[in-house]
């Protein structure tokens, strides 16, 4: 391969979005028109792909709760490959490519390998998925500020890199990707260490899109309600007084009747 292939190679790290195929940025849409090869997650909404031309290369490499297609380093590789071989390649990301989606590391490799790549911003499930379940992140009156983090890891590991403590006192919304199987013992360890029991919560599973459903109730509570309800990922969870907002503001699961709506 002379290095005028090399050069002409391409890989776009591109947001789907949260579920919804209406949320997709028309930049992706376009990347995905015109893509040699299309590197997607599990959570990506399939009806993307059929944007695509005839011939191009579909390949799943995602990961779900306790499996994965491809590994991280296996991914990066394959970016690699495809990219250095002259290819226009497409990293569908679920959400946004790098809010918790490892995006960072994908363009690490591309960047070392002395490759061109471009970001395109994805509308993030942490924003949206709440916004389906009409809760608004912030509020005027009751939430200036929103956190974002994980529940990937688990609390009790000892290189845990979330700060527990402060997360429990830090005031306004947050939104927690990712911790559906660690929610009981997140919980547990926010109270032990000062958050309010009563603080309410939601869970959203399958946000945006038409299997979307929720589950709501206080801290203290709400690990049983799950269980009970065999709530299963992916699902995002909120905490705030702002879920509370849900009993107003529920617009999608279950939108009021209106004498205008369309038969």
């Amino acid at each position: 391969m002379t290095d005028s292939q090399k050069n002409r190679g391409i890989c776009y790290l591109a947001g789907a979005g949260p579920g919804d195929i209406g949320l997709v940025t028309l930049k992706t849409k376009e990347c995905v028109e015109r893509a040699d090869v299309i590197l997607y997650d599990y959570l990506c909404n399939p009806e993307i792909l059929k944007w695509a031309r005839p011939g191009t290369e579909c390949i799943l490499c995602g990961k779900k709760s306790g499996t994965s297609t491809c590994t991280q380093q296996e991914i990066n590789a394959l970016l690699v490959e495809k990219t250095a071989a002259g290819k226009c390649v497409v990293r569908l990301k679920g959400g946004d490519p790098f809010l918790f989606g490892r995006g960072g590391e994908e363009a690490e490799a591309l960047a070392k390998a002395g490759l061109k790549f471009e970001i395109i911003p994805g509308v993030s499930s942490a924003i949206a998925v709440p916004a389906y379940a009409g809760i608004p992140v912030t509020h005027r009156e009751r939430a200036s500020q929103v956190t974002i983090f994980t529940g990937h890891e688990d609390p009790l590991k000892p290189e845990n890199r979330l700060d527990l403590d402060l997360l429990a006192r830090q005031p306004g919304t947050k939104v927690m990707l990712m911790g559906v199987g660690r929610l009981q013992v997140i919980s547990e360890e926010l109270i032990k260490r000062g958050a309010d029991p009563e603080m309410p919560m939601a869970l959203v599973r399958w946000g945006t899109t038409d299997r979307q459903q929720t589950i709501c109730g206080p801290l203290r509570d709400i690990a049983r309600r799950v269980a009970e309800a065999n709530f299963q990922p992916p699902a995002v969870a909120i905490f705030g007084e702002v879920v509370n907002l849900r009993d107003t503001l529920n617009w999608f699961e279950s939108p009021p009747a209106s004498e205008d709506a369309p038969k």
